[in-house]
């Protein structure tokens, strides 16, 4: 029994996301295999003499996932590309991206609980901050017991949202920090 030769890395480049006029083709090769929004590409692994494979999200510019890709029986080239290994290299890739966005989503809210300034009730301050290349600023903001908006203001990127900080803001009836 003898190996299928694989189409050369070359042209499986030629065919990245970027590069194909028509996204929404499946593409089912064995270096490239194109589904559901995703592209799977196998190639030569730049660390070592092996392969790796790129997941990459239509619409993106860089890929989600690249990890080591499987050798094949003839121990020179790539194991081909399948709907079992594409269907789970798509769930690894999302979960990679899911994992991106909360990372990001936990350094750009920040929110801790303190009391209002009559004591009666307990208000969730929230910081977020808006990433801007221009002007990044954040927002500062008091929601009461239901999720009522009761205050907002702007301050600066690098404002520290702290139990005091937001106390202190509370205190000050809202007022715009230092």
């Amino acid at each position: 029994m003898t190996d299928t030769p694989l189409p050369s890395s070359d042209t499986a480049a030629d065919l990245t996301t970027e590069g194909s006029s028509e996204l929404g083709e499946s593409v089912h090769e064995a270096r490239l295999w194109r589904d559901d929004g995703w592209t799977a590409r196998v190639i030569k692994n730049e660390d070592d003499e092996g392969w790796a494979v790129e997941m990459i999200k239509d619409g993106e510019a860089e890929p989600a996932l690249v990890g080591p890709w499987t050798m094949g029986r003839n121990k020179k080239d790539p194991k081909p590309l399948d709907t079992s290994a594409f269907n789970t290299l798509v769930k690894t890739a999302s979960e990679v991206l899911r994992r991106h966005e909360q990372q990001l989503r936990a350094q750009l809210h920040k929110q801790v609980r303190v009391a209002s300034a009559d004591g009666n009730d307990e208000l969730d301050i929230t910081l977020d901050i808006v990433p801007d290349e221009i002007e990044p600023y954040a927002l500062l903001s008091a929601l009461d017991t239901f999720g009522e908006q009761l205050a907002q203001v702007q301050v600066a990127p690098n404002f520290k949202l702290t139990k005091a900080s937001a106390a202190a803001w509370v205190e000050n009836e809202f007022r715009r920090p230092g």
